[in-house]
């Protein structure tokens, strides 16, 4: 089972859509799977009719999904981006700054880190670093 993390806490899965890996995908696959050492290349022509966008994390130490989500966010993709796997409540801010809409994680890491933790880093607008040198 999964809990979606939201600014809000936690959440239902609120996409009733299949992710699908990119491999697999059909040029008209609405959801995509995509692993955190995907190539963007070639998936600007591929945005049309997807709805959602899963990435990948799998481990806390890798990076390279928060990567993913600004570039697609860059190349105009404005579905739902979420982040799935080993992302924790301390990187929740940085997710959100990326363009992930909502985290996607275990039980056993909501059990190790309830939404209170996830809560805590909520309201990630006001605490950048901007914000921080402005006091």
């Amino acid at each position: 089972m999964t809990i979606l993390v939201t600014d809000t806490g936690f959440a239902a899965d609120d996409v009733p859509l299949a992710f699908v890996p990119l491999g697999d995908a059909a040029n008209d696959t609405p959801a995509l799977h995509l692993a955190s050492d995907t190539n963007l290349t070639d998936l600007p022509d591929r945005l049309a009719g997807v709805r959602a966008i899963r990435i990948n994390f799998p481990s806390f130490a890798d990076g390279r999904g928060f990567t993913l989500a600004r570039q697609l966010r860059l190349m105009g993709f404005d579905g739902t981006l979420r982040a799935q796997g080993h992302v924790l409540a301390d990187q929740y801010a940085m997710a959100r700054r990326a363009g992930f809409d909502e985290v996607e994680i275990s039980d056993d890491l909501a059990a190790r880190q309830p939404e209170e933790d996830w809560l805590g880093r909520a309201n990630w607008q006001a605490h950048d670093y901007q914000a921080r040198l402005r006091g």
